[in-house]
Protein backbone atom coordinates (compact mmCIF):
# COMPACT_ATOMS: atom_id res chain seq x y z
CA UNK A 1 0.00 0.00 0.00
CA UNK A 2 2.86 2.52 0.94
CA UNK A 3 4.62 1.28 -2.31
CA UNK A 4 1.31 2.42 -4.60
CA UNK A 5 1.08 5.65 -2.54
CA UNK A 6 4.25 6.46 -3.04
CA UNK A 7 4.79 5.42 -6.66
CA UNK A 8 1.40 7.46 -7.19
CA UNK A 9 2.64 10.67 -5.92
CA UNK A 10 6.02 10.75 -7.96
CA UNK A 11 4.16 12.43 -10.22
CA UNK A 12 2.91 15.78 -10.36
CA UNK A 13 -0.78 14.71 -11.33
CA UNK A 14 -0.61 12.01 -8.59
CA UNK A 15 0.24 14.78 -5.90
CA UNK A 16 -2.47 16.99 -6.83
CA UNK A 17 -5.06 13.77 -6.66
CA UNK A 18 -3.68 13.36 -3.00
CA UNK A 19 -4.07 16.66 -2.13
CA UNK A 20 -7.68 17.35 -2.94
CA UNK A 21 -8.39 14.07 -0.93
CA UNK A 22 -6.60 15.62 1.91
CA UNK A 23 -7.67 19.09 1.62
CA UNK A 24 -11.68 17.28 1.18
CA UNK A 25 -11.05 14.88 3.85
CA UNK A 26 -9.69 17.98 6.11
CA UNK A 27 -12.72 20.56 5.29
CA UNK A 28 -15.50 17.58 5.19
CA UNK A 29 -14.34 17.10 9.19
CA UNK A 30 -13.77 20.69 10.04
CA UNK A 31 -17.58 20.80 9.26
CA UNK A 32 -17.99 17.87 10.68
CA UNK A 33 -16.58 18.43 14.26
CA UNK A 34 -17.98 22.07 14.16
CA UNK A 35 -21.23 21.09 13.48
CA UNK A 36 -21.21 18.53 16.03
CA UNK A 37 -19.10 20.61 18.79
CA UNK A 38 -21.92 23.46 18.36
CA UNK A 39 -24.70 20.76 18.20
CA UNK A 40 -23.10 19.42 21.83
CA UNK A 41 -23.28 23.05 22.97
CA UNK A 42 -26.86 24.09 21.54
CA UNK A 43 -27.99 20.92 23.42
CA UNK A 44 -26.38 21.92 26.78
CA UNK A 45 -28.18 25.25 26.00
CA UNK A 46 -31.75 23.67 25.26
CA UNK A 47 -31.27 21.82 29.14
CA UNK A 48 -30.33 24.93 30.50
CA UNK A 49 -33.64 27.15 29.26
CA UNK A 50 -35.91 24.15 29.04
CA UNK A 51 -34.43 21.62 31.97
CA UNK A 52 -32.15 22.10 34.64
CA UNK A 53 -32.93 25.92 35.26
CA UNK A 54 -36.68 25.21 35.63
CA UNK A 55 -36.00 22.21 37.48
CA UNK A 56 -34.06 24.01 39.40
CA UNK A 57 -35.91 27.11 39.93
CA UNK A 58 -39.04 24.44 41.01
CA UNK A 59 -36.92 23.05 43.52
CA UNK A 60 -36.52 25.82 45.26
CA UNK A 61 -39.93 26.85 44.95
CA UNK A 62 -40.44 23.44 46.68
CA UNK A 63 -38.43 24.44 49.58
CA UNK A 64 -39.92 27.94 49.63
CA UNK A 65 -43.34 26.50 49.45
CA UNK A 66 -43.05 23.85 52.47
CA UNK A 67 -41.41 26.37 54.89
CA UNK A 68 -44.26 28.70 54.11
CA UNK A 69 -46.80 26.17 55.09
CA UNK A 70 -45.41 25.63 58.23
CA UNK A 71 -45.14 29.45 59.06
CA UNK A 72 -48.79 29.93 57.40
CA UNK A 73 -50.11 26.84 59.71
CA UNK A 74 -48.27 28.54 62.70
CA UNK A 75 -49.98 31.93 62.06
CA UNK A 76 -53.53 29.95 61.66
CA UNK A 77 -53.21 28.46 64.91
CA UNK A 78 -52.07 31.23 67.00
CA UNK A 79 -55.55 33.06 65.42
CA UNK A 80 -57.61 29.92 66.22
CA UNK A 81 -61.17 30.48 66.10
CA UNK A 82 -60.52 33.84 64.22
CA UNK A 83 -58.20 32.40 61.39
CA UNK A 84 -59.28 34.44 58.25
CA UNK A 85 -59.92 32.74 55.13
CA UNK A 86 -56.95 33.57 52.70
CA UNK A 87 -54.53 32.73 55.54
CA UNK A 88 -56.44 29.00 55.77
CA UNK A 89 -56.05 29.50 51.76
CA UNK A 90 -52.44 30.24 51.81
CA UNK A 91 -51.43 27.35 53.42
CA UNK A 92 -53.36 24.86 51.47
CA UNK A 93 -52.34 26.39 48.35
CA UNK A 94 -48.43 25.64 49.62
CA UNK A 95 -49.35 22.58 49.93
CA UNK A 96 -50.57 22.14 46.92
CA UNK A 97 -48.00 23.88 44.82
CA UNK A 98 -45.65 21.53 46.90
CA UNK A 99 -47.24 18.44 45.93
CA UNK A 100 -47.51 19.22 42.27
CA UNK A 101 -44.07 20.19 41.86
CA UNK A 102 -43.20 17.47 43.16
CA UNK A 103 -44.71 14.95 41.06
CA UNK A 104 -43.13 17.49 38.32
CA UNK A 105 -39.98 16.93 38.98
CA UNK A 106 -40.09 13.09 39.91
CA UNK A 107 -41.41 12.70 36.20
CA UNK A 108 -38.56 14.65 34.85
CA UNK A 109 -36.05 13.24 36.89
CA UNK A 110 -34.22 9.99 35.79
CA UNK A 111 -34.47 6.88 37.81
CA UNK A 112 -30.62 6.83 38.21
CA UNK A 113 -30.72 10.82 39.48
CA UNK A 114 -29.59 11.21 43.17
CA UNK A 115 -32.43 13.86 43.38
CA UNK A 116 -35.23 10.63 43.20
CA UNK A 117 -34.00 10.12 46.93
CA UNK A 118 -34.95 13.29 48.32
CA UNK A 119 -38.28 13.32 46.52
CA UNK A 120 -39.13 10.13 47.64
CA UNK A 121 -38.56 11.26 51.10
CA UNK A 122 -40.61 14.83 50.19
CA UNK A 123 -43.66 12.59 48.68
CA UNK A 124 -43.25 10.22 51.61
CA UNK A 125 -43.75 12.63 54.30
CA UNK A 126 -46.13 15.82 53.11
CA UNK A 127 -49.10 13.89 53.61
CA UNK A 128 -47.55 12.65 57.41
CA UNK A 129 -46.84 16.59 58.22
CA UNK A 130 -50.31 17.19 56.78
CA UNK A 131 -52.03 15.18 59.02
CA UNK A 132 -50.13 16.32 61.64
CA UNK A 133 -50.92 20.61 61.42
CA UNK A 134 -54.85 19.25 60.76
CA UNK A 135 -54.93 17.27 64.48
CA UNK A 136 -52.95 20.21 66.10
CA UNK A 137 -55.71 22.58 64.39
CA UNK A 138 -58.75 20.62 65.33
CA UNK A 139 -57.62 20.24 69.05
CA UNK A 140 -56.77 23.98 69.09
CA UNK A 141 -60.25 24.67 67.83
CA UNK A 142 -61.43 22.73 71.16
CA UNK A 143 -59.21 24.17 72.96
CA UNK A 144 -57.41 21.40 73.50
CA UNK A 145 -53.67 21.92 74.73
CA UNK A 146 -52.27 19.34 73.27
CA UNK A 147 -52.85 20.84 69.83
CA UNK A 148 -49.50 23.43 70.77
CA UNK A 149 -47.42 20.19 70.94
CA UNK A 150 -48.83 18.71 67.61
CA UNK A 151 -48.39 21.47 65.49
CA UNK A 152 -44.39 21.82 67.34
CA UNK A 153 -44.31 18.32 66.38
CA UNK A 154 -45.07 19.14 62.71
CA UNK A 155 -43.02 22.06 62.73
CA UNK A 156 -39.88 19.48 64.20
CA UNK A 157 -40.63 17.42 61.14
CA UNK A 158 -40.48 20.33 58.91
CA UNK A 159 -37.79 21.23 59.62
CA UNK A 160 -36.30 17.86 60.48
CA UNK A 161 -37.21 15.76 57.49
CA UNK A 162 -38.70 17.92 54.64
CA UNK A 163 -36.92 20.83 54.43
CA UNK A 164 -33.40 19.11 54.67
CA UNK A 165 -35.14 17.06 51.76
CA UNK A 166 -36.05 19.69 49.69
CA UNK A 167 -32.96 21.95 50.23
CA UNK A 168 -30.74 18.88 48.90
CA UNK A 169 -33.26 18.48 45.95
CA UNK A 170 -32.11 22.00 45.36
CA UNK A 171 -28.70 21.40 45.40
CA UNK A 172 -28.92 18.29 43.18
CA UNK A 173 -30.44 20.34 40.81
CA UNK A 174 -28.02 23.32 40.70
CA UNK A 175 -25.39 21.27 40.42
CA UNK A 176 -26.95 20.08 37.31
CA UNK A 177 -27.69 23.85 36.01
CA UNK A 178 -24.02 24.40 36.94
CA UNK A 179 -22.94 21.70 34.55
CA UNK A 180 -25.58 22.49 31.70
CA UNK A 181 -24.21 26.66 31.70
CA UNK A 182 -20.46 25.02 31.90
CA UNK A 183 -21.15 22.32 28.74
CA UNK A 184 -23.30 25.72 27.09
CA UNK A 185 -20.69 27.67 27.55
CA UNK A 186 -17.28 25.63 26.47
CA UNK A 187 -15.23 26.88 23.56
CA UNK A 188 -14.76 24.08 20.88
CA UNK A 189 -11.37 24.01 20.46
CA UNK A 190 -11.11 21.10 18.44
CA UNK A 191 -12.98 22.94 15.98
CA UNK A 192 -10.74 25.70 15.92
CA UNK A 193 -7.98 23.48 16.09
CA UNK A 194 -8.94 21.55 13.30
CA UNK A 195 -10.09 25.19 11.07
CA UNK A 196 -6.40 26.30 11.54
CA UNK A 197 -4.85 22.97 10.26
CA UNK A 198 -7.24 22.61 6.90
CA UNK A 199 -6.28 26.77 6.24
CA UNK A 200 -3.25 25.88 6.81
CA UNK A 201 -3.08 23.15 4.27
CA UNK A 202 -4.87 25.18 1.91
CA UNK A 203 -2.32 28.08 2.27
CA UNK A 204 0.48 25.35 1.50
CA UNK A 205 -0.74 23.68 -1.44
CA UNK A 206 -1.57 27.70 -2.94
CA UNK A 207 1.78 27.86 -2.69
CA UNK A 208 3.42 24.90 -4.04
CA UNK A 209 1.05 25.57 -6.85
CA UNK A 210 2.48 29.08 -7.13
CA UNK A 211 6.09 27.59 -6.87
CA UNK A 212 5.52 25.76 -9.46
CA UNK A 213 2.97 27.11 -12.04
CA UNK A 214 4.15 30.49 -11.38
CA UNK A 215 0.44 31.17 -11.33
CA UNK A 216 -0.53 33.51 -8.18
CA UNK A 217 -4.76 32.46 -7.81
CA UNK A 218 -6.51 29.34 -8.13
CA UNK A 219 -9.81 30.40 -7.93
CA UNK A 220 -11.49 27.21 -6.50
CA UNK A 221 -9.02 27.14 -3.52
CA UNK A 222 -9.24 30.36 -2.88
CA UNK A 223 -12.97 29.67 -2.75
CA UNK A 224 -12.46 26.90 -0.37
CA UNK A 225 -10.38 29.16 1.67
CA UNK A 226 -13.03 31.77 2.03
CA UNK A 227 -15.86 28.84 2.70
CA UNK A 228 -13.21 27.71 5.56
CA UNK A 229 -12.65 31.12 6.92
CA UNK A 230 -16.24 32.19 7.00
CA UNK A 231 -17.36 29.22 8.85
CA UNK A 232 -14.97 29.76 11.32
CA UNK A 233 -15.86 33.73 11.82
CA UNK A 234 -19.41 32.20 12.14
CA UNK A 235 -18.26 29.31 14.64
CA UNK A 236 -17.04 32.12 16.59
CA UNK A 237 -19.44 34.74 16.35
CA UNK A 238 -21.66 32.51 17.59
CA UNK A 239 -19.93 30.99 20.32
CA UNK A 240 -19.04 34.46 21.62
CA UNK A 241 -22.79 36.08 21.25
CA UNK A 242 -23.91 33.38 22.67
CA UNK A 243 -21.72 32.70 25.71
CA UNK A 244 -22.10 36.30 26.40
CA UNK A 245 -26.07 35.93 26.37
CA UNK A 246 -25.87 32.93 28.76
CA UNK A 247 -23.41 34.68 31.03
CA UNK A 248 -25.72 37.22 31.04
CA UNK A 249 -28.76 35.38 32.33
CA UNK A 250 -26.85 33.59 34.66
CA UNK A 251 -25.32 37.00 36.10
CA UNK A 252 -28.76 38.71 35.62
CA UNK A 253 -31.05 35.85 36.58
CA UNK A 254 -29.84 32.07 37.52
CA UNK A 255 -27.02 33.45 39.90
CA UNK A 256 -28.98 35.91 41.58
CA UNK A 257 -32.62 33.93 41.67
CA UNK A 258 -30.39 31.36 43.70
CA UNK A 259 -29.17 34.05 46.19
CA UNK A 260 -32.84 35.46 46.79
CA UNK A 261 -34.34 32.36 47.25
CA UNK A 262 -31.88 31.56 50.05
CA UNK A 263 -33.20 35.25 51.60
CA UNK A 264 -37.01 33.84 50.95
CA UNK A 265 -36.63 30.32 52.94
CA UNK A 266 -34.37 32.44 55.99
CA UNK A 267 -37.14 35.06 56.12
CA UNK A 268 -39.79 32.19 56.39
CA UNK A 269 -37.71 30.37 58.61
CA UNK A 270 -37.11 33.13 61.11
CA UNK A 271 -41.01 33.65 60.96
CA UNK A 272 -41.82 30.22 61.97
CA UNK A 273 -39.71 30.25 64.70
CA UNK A 274 -41.07 33.56 65.63
CA UNK A 275 -44.72 32.06 65.33
CA UNK A 276 -43.95 28.89 67.62
CA UNK A 277 -42.39 30.81 70.43
CA UNK A 278 -45.45 32.37 71.06
CA UNK A 279 -47.35 28.55 70.33
CA UNK A 280 -44.87 27.29 72.70
CA UNK A 281 -46.29 30.04 75.51
CA UNK A 282 -42.77 30.18 77.19
CA UNK A 283 -42.49 26.69 77.85
CA UNK A 284 -39.08 27.03 76.12
CA UNK A 285 -36.09 29.14 74.70
CA UNK A 286 -35.79 26.89 71.76
CA UNK A 287 -37.53 28.61 69.55
CA UNK A 288 -35.69 32.06 70.61
CA UNK A 289 -33.30 30.73 69.75
CA UNK A 290 -34.23 29.82 66.47
CA UNK A 291 -35.49 33.35 65.66
CA UNK A 292 -31.71 34.15 66.57
CA UNK A 293 -30.11 32.16 64.33
CA UNK A 294 -32.40 32.80 61.59
CA UNK A 295 -32.17 36.42 61.47
CA UNK A 296 -28.32 36.64 61.87
CA UNK A 297 -27.95 33.85 59.05
CA UNK A 298 -30.45 36.34 57.08
CA UNK A 299 -28.81 39.95 57.77
CA UNK A 300 -25.38 39.03 59.21
CA UNK A 301 -23.82 41.56 60.84
CA UNK A 302 -26.89 44.50 61.56
CA UNK A 303 -25.28 47.50 63.01
CA UNK A 304 -26.87 50.48 61.77
CA UNK A 305 -23.31 51.86 60.60
CA UNK A 306 -22.58 49.06 58.52
CA UNK A 307 -24.09 49.44 55.22
CA UNK A 308 -26.48 46.89 53.64
CA UNK A 309 -24.05 45.89 50.77
CA UNK A 310 -21.44 45.02 53.04
CA UNK A 311 -23.56 42.81 55.47
CA UNK A 312 -22.14 39.56 55.35
CA UNK A 313 -26.43 37.63 55.60
CA UNK A 314 -28.55 35.87 52.76
CA UNK A 315 -30.29 39.29 52.13
CA UNK A 316 -27.33 41.38 51.74
CA UNK A 317 -26.32 38.94 49.39
CA UNK A 318 -29.64 38.97 47.00
CA UNK A 319 -29.08 43.29 47.65
CA UNK A 320 -25.35 42.78 45.89
CA UNK A 321 -25.94 40.32 43.62
CA UNK A 322 -30.07 41.54 42.33
CA UNK A 323 -29.78 42.77 38.71
CA UNK A 324 -31.19 46.62 37.94
CA UNK A 325 -34.51 45.60 36.76
CA UNK A 326 -34.78 43.86 40.74
CA UNK A 327 -32.20 46.18 42.65
CA UNK A 328 -35.72 48.31 43.67
CA UNK A 329 -38.20 45.26 45.30
CA UNK A 330 -34.88 43.69 47.04
CA UNK A 331 -34.44 47.13 48.82
CA UNK A 332 -37.50 47.05 49.48
CA UNK A 333 -38.20 43.68 51.23
CA UNK A 334 -34.35 44.64 53.05
CA UNK A 335 -36.49 47.75 54.54
CA UNK A 336 -39.70 46.03 55.31
CA UNK A 337 -37.40 43.14 56.96
CA UNK A 338 -35.98 45.98 59.23
CA UNK A 339 -39.39 47.06 60.00
CA UNK A 340 -40.06 43.18 60.99
CA UNK A 341 -37.58 43.46 63.32
CA UNK A 342 -38.28 46.01 65.10
CA UNK A 343 -41.84 44.88 65.68
CA UNK A 344 -40.53 42.08 66.68
CA UNK A 345 -38.33 43.27 69.51
CA UNK A 346 -41.18 45.44 70.90
CA UNK A 347 -43.48 42.36 70.80
CA UNK A 348 -40.78 40.34 72.42
CA UNK A 349 -40.45 43.28 75.13
CA UNK A 350 -43.92 42.62 75.83
CA UNK A 351 -43.59 39.53 76.83
CA UNK A 352 -40.65 39.59 78.55
CA UNK A 353 -40.91 43.07 80.23
CA UNK A 354 -44.37 43.29 80.79
CA UNK A 355 -45.07 39.82 81.20
CA UNK A 356 -48.53 40.62 78.98
CA UNK A 357 -48.81 37.44 76.17
CA UNK A 358 -51.94 38.11 74.45
CA UNK A 359 -50.46 41.86 73.81
CA UNK A 360 -47.14 40.75 72.37
CA UNK A 361 -49.41 37.77 70.11
CA UNK A 362 -51.59 41.09 69.19
CA UNK A 363 -48.25 42.48 68.26
CA UNK A 364 -47.30 39.62 66.31
CA UNK A 365 -50.68 38.74 64.64
CA UNK A 366 -54.18 40.01 64.50
CA UNK A 367 -57.52 39.92 62.57
CA UNK A 368 -58.73 42.98 63.78
CA UNK A 369 -55.81 45.33 62.92
CA UNK A 370 -52.96 43.78 61.23
CA UNK A 371 -51.40 46.60 59.57
CA UNK A 372 -49.01 47.60 62.83
CA UNK A 373 -48.00 43.58 63.67
CA UNK A 374 -45.00 41.96 62.67
CA UNK A 375 -46.89 39.37 60.44
CA UNK A 376 -47.76 42.68 58.15
CA UNK A 377 -43.65 43.53 58.03
CA UNK A 378 -43.10 40.43 57.62
CA UNK A 379 -45.46 39.69 54.61
CA UNK A 380 -44.60 42.72 52.89
CA UNK A 381 -40.95 41.74 52.97
CA UNK A 382 -42.18 38.32 51.31
CA UNK A 383 -44.22 39.83 48.76
CA UNK A 384 -41.48 42.21 47.46
CA UNK A 385 -38.55 39.30 47.85
CA UNK A 386 -41.82 37.68 45.07
CA UNK A 387 -41.35 40.34 43.04
CA UNK A 388 -38.02 40.75 42.82
CA UNK A 389 -38.03 36.73 42.32
CA UNK A 390 -40.14 37.08 39.36
CA UNK A 391 -37.82 40.46 37.37
CA UNK A 392 -35.09 37.92 37.91
CA UNK A 393 -36.54 35.06 36.53
CA UNK A 394 -37.55 37.14 33.40
CA UNK A 395 -34.02 38.41 33.03
CA UNK A 396 -32.88 34.74 32.53
CA UNK A 397 -35.71 33.92 29.98
CA UNK A 398 -35.30 36.83 28.12
CA UNK A 399 -31.39 36.62 27.75
CA UNK A 400 -31.12 32.52 27.73
CA UNK A 401 -33.84 31.91 24.95
CA UNK A 402 -32.62 31.44 21.37
CA UNK A 403 -29.38 30.70 22.21
CA UNK A 404 -29.86 26.80 21.18
CA UNK A 405 -31.29 27.78 17.56
CA UNK A 406 -28.43 30.69 17.25
CA UNK A 407 -25.72 27.58 18.04
CA UNK A 408 -27.95 25.23 15.77
CA UNK A 409 -27.76 27.96 12.78
CA UNK A 410 -23.97 27.90 13.53
CA UNK A 411 -24.27 24.29 13.38
CA UNK A 412 -25.64 24.31 9.83
CA UNK A 413 -23.83 26.89 7.98
CA UNK A 414 -20.44 25.44 8.96
CA UNK A 415 -21.31 21.79 7.30
CA UNK A 416 -23.11 23.62 4.65
CA UNK A 417 -20.02 26.20 4.27
CA UNK A 418 -17.79 22.51 4.96
CA UNK A 419 -19.05 21.37 1.86
CA UNK A 420 -18.88 23.95 -0.30
CA UNK A 421 -15.17 24.49 0.71
CA UNK A 422 -13.80 20.42 -0.14
CA UNK A 423 -15.92 20.54 -3.67
CA UNK A 424 -14.04 24.08 -4.60
CA UNK A 425 -10.83 22.46 -3.84
CA UNK A 426 -11.43 19.50 -6.09
CA UNK A 427 -12.56 21.37 -8.56
CA UNK A 428 -9.56 24.39 -8.27
CA UNK A 429 -7.39 20.68 -8.30
CA UNK A 430 -9.32 19.42 -11.19
CA UNK A 431 -8.18 22.44 -13.47
CA UNK A 432 -4.89 21.94 -12.65
CA UNK A 433 -4.78 17.99 -13.40
CA UNK A 434 -6.85 18.69 -16.70
CA UNK A 435 -3.37 20.52 -18.19
CA UNK A 436 -1.90 16.72 -17.82
CA UNK A 437 -4.25 15.27 -20.24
Amino acid sequence: MRARLAQATRTPPGRLRLAGVVLAVLTVAFGGLTAWQLETRASAADRVVSYSQPLSRDAAEIHRSLADAATTAATGFLLAGTEPKDVRDRYEQDLSQAAKLIAQAAARTTSTSPAQDSLARLNQQLPVYAGLVETARADNRQGIPLGGAYLRYASEQMQNVLLPAAAELKGFEDKELADDYAGAKSVPWGAYGLAVLTLASLGWVQLTLFRRTNRVFNIGLLGATAAVLAGSLWLTVAGLTTSSALERSDHDGATPLRALNNARVDVLTARLAENLHLVARGSTTKYADQWASATKHLSGDNAEDVPLERRSGSLPEAVRLAPPAAAQPVREAAAQYDEWRQRHDKARSLEVDNADYQAALNATVSVTDATGTADAAFNATDKALGQAADAEQARFTDAAKGTAADLRLAAGAAAVLALVAAAAALRGLGRRLAEYR
